[in-house]
């Protein structure tokens, strides 16, 4: 049987289908039955579990769960048990360091009503409350198409077939794809989302927005000697090892039993094709001031995603005929907070009002306009319009001197007003890489396997799984541009930016060969952002393949 004569696929009606189990998706699930008990809804998730595939610092900013969940509080399930005691700022040399008194920082940044936790559980613990509701969650299927009906509207989703070999024919084990219809569809695929993509382009969400904007996260869990663990901990840090042009910072978060989460986030808007994220992390690790956390530790952990960081000014029309855009798929991150969950979660709590509201007065497939025109004057509009300056101040004049404008303009918006308006984003990630004729090669340390670490190691530790003979989920439009200009312009940054070593340039004597390992991929969607030709498009592979996040 070839592609093109697969039987059709099945169809089941919902009254709202939802693309993600996030904490944006999860939570208009739970905000739609709280309104209306006898609302069908499905949640359908990629990740083999629901929690598989989230990734995120996380201090999270209770703001939203306590109008969503008001007594989780009271939940011993509910995984948020460590809320934060000490917040420090720190500003990095290659040798030391100054810490920030907390009263410089405008109030917005306090982090000491927040709690430090894992993503991934939270997501698992709202799953559990979404299915008790009546909810359906329907893991390990991946969303892969986006359905219209005779009018143009969304209609809803087809997830992808199973048992498609690497030739592209179906195996033995082919299943077909089911298709999730809807009178409205939530897409809550967080940043860089597949499907979203393609929504944004064909209704031209973004004609009437900024650039969206990107950085990319890697994140390793540790278990710590308890002597040295201190419960309730965030500090966050600015400068070495990045240089004073590069956008970017590190964090180590203490919470739990022992346990320490420390990460480090790369602004994809760097202009050295050298630069590898990856290696810039575990060089952070050896920094003075935080090397000393490490000592005796174990690794338990590894993990990268993809953040966006446009804010305001990025975010697109979120609504369009038949559904919308929620959590990160819609761009709602804090950048200087590093925060989004707690948006993430008004945004879905906001447009679940909404389709339910239309759905009570009988509309279906049509625009949720009271949701497109009320985000901006909502908690959300206001959380981000604070900070909308920040990034683009740290982007124009690096990080010193942006980041004292940034905190000046922070303490303005707090009084209410701001003397740089709306500043602009220029331009998108993709176009900042310089040639690499302009840069030598960025001599890195090797690995120690006690601090530091290689990315093959660190990819086994994500537990990372795909089905080997499936066809690539890493698509290259022009491989012979990738060629002439990845390669031969840029010196291969792929090979560097991709933080599990999907992507090597291997030298033949024909030449070099662009080879993909696309069974290392994390989905962290850094390709589809970064590649300087927009050459690389990230499709869903298999569902349930990718990264298995235990607690991330």
């Amino acid at each position: 049987m070839s592609t093109e004569e697969l039987p059709p696929r099945e169809s089941m009606e919902f009254d709202v289908v939802i693309v993600g189990a996030g904490p944006s998706g999860l939570s208009a699930a739970i905000r739609l039955k709280q309104l209306n008990a006898d609302l069908s809804i499905v949640v359908v998730e990629k990740g083999s579990e629901v929690g598989a595939h989230i990734l995120s610092g996380a201090v999270i900013d209770p703001v939203s769960l306590d109008k969503l969940i008001p007594d989780w509080r009271d939940d011993a399930d509910c995984p948020l048990k460590t809320q934060v005691k000490d917040d420090q700022f720190i500003l990095t040399s290659e040798t030391g360091g100054i810490r920030l008194p907390n009263f410089i920082n405008p109030p917005l940044m306090n982090n000491h009503h927040c709690y430090i936790t894992s993503l991934g559980m939270v997501c698992r613990w709202l799953g559990a409350k979404a299915e008790a509701l009546g909810v359906e969650i329907y893991p390990g299927f991946a969303a892969t198409e986006t359905l219209y009906d005779e009018n143009g509207a969304v209609r809803g989703i087809a997830t992808g077939d199973m048992g498609i070999g690497r030739d592209g024919k179906p195996k033995d084990s082919f299943t077909r794809g089911m298709e999730l219809l809807g009178k409205y569809t939530l897409f809550a695929e967080g940043a860089r989302g597949s499907l979203t993509k393609q929504v944004i382009a064909k209704f031209a969400l973004d004609k009437d927005c900024e650039p969206g904007k990107f950085g990319i996260g890697l994140k390793e869990i540790w278990q710590i000697d308890p002597a040295k663990h201190k419960k309730g901990l965030v500090q966050h840090t600015l400068g070495w090892p990045l240089d004073d042009n590069t956008g970017g910072g590190s964090f180590l978060y203490h919470y739990d039993d022992n346990l320490v989460a420390v990460g480090f986030v790369v602004h994809l808007n760097y202009d050295n094709p050298y630069l590898y994220p990856f290696e810039e992390f575990q060089r952070m690790k050896t920094h003075p001031m935080i090397r000393d956390t490490f000592a005796g530790a174990k690794r338990l952990a590894y993990g990268s995603r993809a953040i966006t960081e446009g804010g305001y000014q990025s975010v697109p029309k979120l609504v369009f005929p038949g559904g919308a855009l929620i959590g990160c798929a819609a761009g709602f991150v804090n950048v200087p907070r590093i925060k989004g969950v707690h948006n993430a979660m008004a945004s879905g709590m906001q447009a679940a009002e909404q389709v339910s509201a239309a759905l009570a007065a009988g509309r279906a497939n049509d625009e949720l306009t009271e949701y497109e025109t009320g985000w901006r004057g909502s908690a959300i509009g206001q959380d981000l319009h604070k900070v909308r300056n920040v990034k683009p101040l740290l982007s124009k004049f690096g990080n010193r001197i942006g980041m004292l404008l940034a905190g000046f303009d922070m303490w303005c918006n707090t009084l209410g007003f701001s003397l740089f308006g709306t500043l602009s984003h220029a331009k998108s990630d993709r176009k900042t890489l310089k040639p690499a004729k302009e840069y030598k090669p960025i001599p890195y340390p090797k690995p120690d396997g006690k601090l530091t670490f290689d990315r093959l190691s660190s990819v086994f530790m994500s537990n990372t799984n795909h089905e080997e003979d499936q066809p690539i989920h890493l698509k290259v439009a022009d491989i012979e541009l990738q060629k002439k200009s990845e390669h031969d312009v840029f010196a291969g940054p792929s090979n560097r930016y991709c933080p599990a070593g999907v992507y090597e340039w291997v030298e033949e004597s024909t030449g070099p060969r662009f080879q993909i390992n696309s069974q290392n991929c994390v989905h962290c969607k850094t390709c589809d952002i970064k590649d300087p030709n927009g050459n690389i498009t990230w499709v869903p592979p298999e569902g349930g393949g990718g990264p298995n996040y235990e607690a991330m």
